[in-house]
């Protein structure tokens, strides 16, 4: 008998969650209605309220959480640390790919959205966002050490930008299959840190 565990079933929350980024990043945070996202769970609109308070309450869970989620995934990829520090900028790289890739509705969201946002979540989303660039420009840091602080941040900036254009590709234009995008997308990436260390490299014209 196989001793590998099943997934944990998803909860109903998370499938609300899931199925209201589905829907507004399709069609905009006021283009849904409650029960359109009720529906989409088998559930009637006003059932959504024994889980959330109300749409903007939605919003707020799946952007905070979202950056909540990828603040703690990379501390846990520096803690534990690895055979170098070139190990650790690529397991941080492989974290942030899985979520451009496996949540590019949240990506979109935080496009479109964040502003709908109540003061006190958007701040701590910005907050949480910042932790999670520093802990990424302390490991470039590392790997590149001639690269200055200002440098190694407009480069981390720039990746989580080439990272998180992946809501604009499309299997019509031609998308490798995933393991093939994985491996494009970790190429860019180091070469785009490689490339803001590299003082040699003369600026294209």
């Amino acid at each position: 008998m196989s001793n590998a565990q099943a997934p944990a079933p998803t909860s109903r929350r998370e499938q609300i969650l899931r199925e209201a980024a589905r829907l507004f990043a399709e069609r905009g945070f006021h283009g849904v209605g409650v029960d359109e996202i009720g529906a989409a769970v088998g559930i009637s609109g006003p059932g959504l309220y024994r889980h959330f308070a109300g749409k903007d309450a939605m919003l707020a869970e799946l952007l905070v959480g979202i950056s909540e989620r990828l603040l703690a995934g990379g501390r846990m990829r520096v803690a534990e640390g690895g055979e170098s520090p070139e190990a650790v900028l690529r397991a941080l790289i492989d974290g942030h790919i899985d979520f451009a890739l496996d949540d590019r509705p949240l990506i979109t969201l935080h496009d479109r959205e964040l502003d709908r946002l109540r003061e006190t979540d958007r701040k701590r989303v910005r907050q949480l966002q910042r932790q999670y660039v520093e802990l990424w420009v302390e490991v470039v840091r590392e790997v590149y050490p001639v690269c200055v602080e200002a440098e190694a941040r407009s480069a981390v900036h720039a990746v989580f930008g080439l990272l998180n254009s992946t809501p604009h590709l499309s299997a019509r234009a031609g998308l490798p299959p995933r393991a093939a995008t994985e491996s494009l997308l970790k190429r860019l990436a180091l070469g785009a840190f490689a490339a803001a260390a590299d003082r040699d490299q003369l600026p294209v014209k």
